[in-house]
């Protein structure tokens, strides 16, 4: 499942934000939000990232793979 943010144009066509990967042809279904739910959800976006960001000390260091002893071997980057 992706979600993809998109806005509409007129009553049969959508402008996708970002391209998808997927087979032409391809049947997708479509949620229409309303506008408070966006605004909601911008706001949940915010508010993780102001903590996120507090999680985190201004001296912080930045870690590189050489400071990974064992590697993932399921992640994808």
């Amino acid at each position: 499942m992706q979600i993809i943010d998109a806005q509409v144009m007129d009553p049969t066509h959508l402008e996708l934000k970002s391209p998808i990967k997927v087979p032409h042809g391809s049947k997708v279904v479509i949620s229409i939000l309303p506008p408070e739910i966006d605004m909601e959800h911008n706001q949940w976006i915010q508010i993780s990232l102001q903590h996120l960001q507090s999680a985190y000390g201004t001296n912080e260091p930045d870690y590189t793979l050489k400071n990974i002893s064992i590697l993932n071997p399921e992640f994808e980057s």
